[in-house]
């Protein structure tokens, strides 16, 4: 048996064109969704990035712009930007991206941005929403992967999934995603004894470690699914997931490529968190006419 790799462009471009059905109705209607990105510093990979998100808001029909600071900004700066992002109408969606240079603190970053802005779902109130349930906006990645699961087919609900890593930007919502959908979830990371001994009861096996290859097809059911959202540069300049994919293509039953899937998915769900967040303004605005 050989997996299914998922195809990630088709997913990605099947979402895209809903969202930007519902920019052009909501432009039409005067409120063009806008998503403001802050970098701060020279990282090559986050001006990928940036760049990338860019783009996809251009496609999409979402006003963007993008703040470039040298990496000597002072904290208080960054703080003063965010300020003027948060009162600004044409800004529905604010995103400052990591990592910050050392003497800035993420965690005041975070906070400083409006609750009804925060575009990846960092701040602490909507980490909270999210835990309990209600609405606001969701995290980009996990939420990508939700959706992804959902264009294959999988029936969430009473499957096991195992989460590898416990990060607060992928693992830990992961799980509470998946915990929403009424998946069995269990969490392991690197203090987990046996650890392939649990990754192989997963159903849905979700791969956020940040080490490259590390999972191989001991560490897979046979007919899993195999999400991975690890992208790590390799010694060659080639870029690969946390699942060794060749390793593990004979046993999963369906497998994320590392690049083109997951990563697309993440902005595509920005993207749609931007969009939410105008509606949500623009709806505002009609209850104060």
């Amino acid at each position: 048996m050989t997996a299914q790799v998922i195809n990630g462009k088709e997913i990605v471009a099947a979402y895209r064109a809903r969202i930007k059905e519902e920019v052009e109705r909501l432009t039409e209607g005067g409120c063009q969704p806008g998503l403001a990105v802050v970098i701060v510093g020279d990282d090559p990979a986050s001006h990928v990035y940036v760049r990338n998100k860019a783009k996809a808001c251009e496609e999409a029909g979402i006003y963007s712009e993008v703040h470039k600071l040298p990496g000597d900004t002072p904290e208080s700066e960054v703080l003063a930007l965010i300020g003027q992002l948060n009162v600004n109408d044409r800004i529905h969606g604010i995103l400052v991206q990591s990592p910050l240079p050392k003497h800035i603190s993420e965690e005041k970053i975070v906070e400083a941005i409006a609750v009804h802005k925060d575009a990846d779902c960092f701040h602490p109130v909507n980490v909270g929403n999210l835990m309990i349930g209600k609405e606001g906006p969701a995290p980009c990645t996990p939420a990508g992967v939700i959706e992804i699961l959902k264009h294959i087919g999988t029936d969430i609900a009473g499957k096991h999934a195992v989460v590898i890593g416990r990060s607060n930007i992928v693992g830990k919502p992961m799980a509470i995603l998946l915990l929403r959908e009424h998946a069995t979830v269990t969490v392991v990371h690197s203090r987990t004894p046996n650890l392939a001994e649990i990754t192989r009861q997963a159903d849905i096996l979700v791969a956020a470690v940040g080490k490259a290859k590390m999972v191989k097809k001991e560490h897979v059911k046979p007919g899993a699914i195999v999400i991975d959202v690890g992208i790590n540069r390799l010694d060659t300049g080639k870029l690969a997931g946390d699942v060794d994919f060749d390793d593990v293509l004979e046993t999963a039953g369906y497998i994320t490529p590392v690049p083109g899937c997951v990563g697309p998915m993440t902005i595509t769900i920005l993207l749609k968190n931007t969009l939410e967040a105008a509606k949500r303004a623009a709806a505002q605005l009609q209850a104060n006419v």
